[in-house]
């Protein structure tokens, strides 16, 4: 790809008011740990997804590829998997692909490096600048509610990167799911660029460019697929891996109290009702009965408890007491209706006050069932009630 740069000759500027484009041999990445004197973004230099530099009156501007690599794509495995979370992300400013000029589009977006990387990858083959801001390696939806993704970061990402220099219009083209974040009007009035809200996914992009910003119904509708919600549960199983150890601990030292007081029925009766909170649920979220997240983890977790009592002999004879039947029956739907309304944060079905006015009436339930529960458990486990 080639450098771009901005003649900056005053009589052909005065001649033809705008800028005259001159085409570079491309300057590829350099090794070492920082960005090149006079760059618009800092930037580590030997990032992969970084190939070039493109020149501007602003500076000098990284130019990255709209292809993942394999380290792209296991990066972004790892996040979804709790690994490095708070740190995948990028260094905030302006981004070129392609060889973009003074016409070109101005894209918005988030410097959580999986949200960039879901921008970029559907821009093979445009011109475009990226303008990242400093949303803390939060995605654009969160950022925005958080106000990372907001009017102040907004504005001061614009004056920071000198992009009125950079660019010959006043258009900015941001996600739509980061609007609630953003006052169009104090942008415009603060730096004179005009925010238009694209499409709510990257995928449309390319799309919406090329109808010239007209967005469709499709576009402005926000999915939340069986997919989507899958793609969210390795993070929910991840946060249970504290507690659950911590539980497991606590049983092996009641095994050293009273020994065979707890086996391998209590591990798989707990780990799947961990599974039916944190999986099984947000990917039945719409077809499960009734509007609390808590509610439908608990009628699962019902299911899963009458399960592992079927499988150790009800309704005929249990291969343990009545007593601990009883005790899985209230703990189970408990454990999964706990994990399952974590899931509220991550879903676009609920707004802050409902989680509230949920958690309100959900936690102390299932504290009062799970400690009746536990109780029976462990009267049974270790006096063998």
């Amino acid at each position: 790809m080639g450098e771009i740069s901005f003649d900056s000759n005053q009589n052909n500027r005065n001649a033809n008011n705008k800028a005259e484009l001159k085409i570079f041999d491309p300057q590829p990445c350099c090794c070492g740990n920082d960005s090149l004197a006079g760059s618009v973004t800092v930037y580590d230099t030997e990032c992969g997804w970084i190939t070039g530099e493109i020149k501007t009156p602003a500076g000098l501007v990284p130019q990255v590829s709209a292809n993942l690599t394999a380290l792209d794509i296991l990066g972004g495995w790892k996040a979804r998997w709790g690994i490095n979370r708070m740190n995948y992300k990028i260094n905030p400013g302006l981004y070129a692909v392609g060889n973009p000029d003074e016409h070109s589009e101005v894209l918005v977006t988030a410097n959580y490096k999986m949200t960039f990387d879901a921008l970029r990858k559907e821009l093979a083959g445009l011109q475009v600048w990226i303008l990242v801001l400093d949303t803390k390696g939060i995605n654009v939806w969160c950022a925005a509610g958080k106000g990372t993704f907001g009017t102040t970061e907004l504005n001061s990402r614009i004056g920071k990167t000198r992009l009125a220099q950079i660019v010959s219009h006043r258009t900015l083209l941001l996600p739509q799911l980061g609007a609630p974040g953003v006052s169009a009007h104090q942008v415009h009035k603060q730096t004179g660029f005009n925010v238009v809200y694209g499409p709510v996914r990257a995928s449309d992009i390319r799309e919406f460019i090329a109808s010239g910003r007209k967005a469709t119904a499709e576009m402005r509708t926000v999915k939340f697929t069986a997919y989507d919600r899958l793609v969210l549960t390795p993070m929910e199983l991840t946060g249970t891996f504290k507690m659950s150890l911590m539980i497991l601990g606590i049983l092996f030292i009641f095994n050293l109290i009273q020994p065979g007081a707890f086996g391998i029925t209590d591990f798989y009766a707990y780990a799947g009702a961990l599974i039916v909170g944190c999986v099984l649920t947000p990917v039945l979220l719409p077809w499960i009965p009734g509007k609390a997240f808590a509610w439908k983890g608990w009628l699962l977790g019902l299911l899963w408890a009458g399960a592992v009592n079927v499988l150790n002999g009800w309704p005929g004879e249990l291969s343990y007491s009545w007593l601990r039947a009883l005790g899985y029956l209230l703990v189970l739907p408990s454990i999964s209706a706990f994990y399952a309304m974590n899931f509220t944060g991550a879903s676009t079905y609920t707004s802050f006050s409902g989680v509230m006015k949920e958690m309100k009436t959900a936690v102390p339930a299932i504290v009062v069932t799970i400690g009746i529960g536990v109780t029976l458990i462990l009267l049974n486990a270790l006096f063998r009630v």
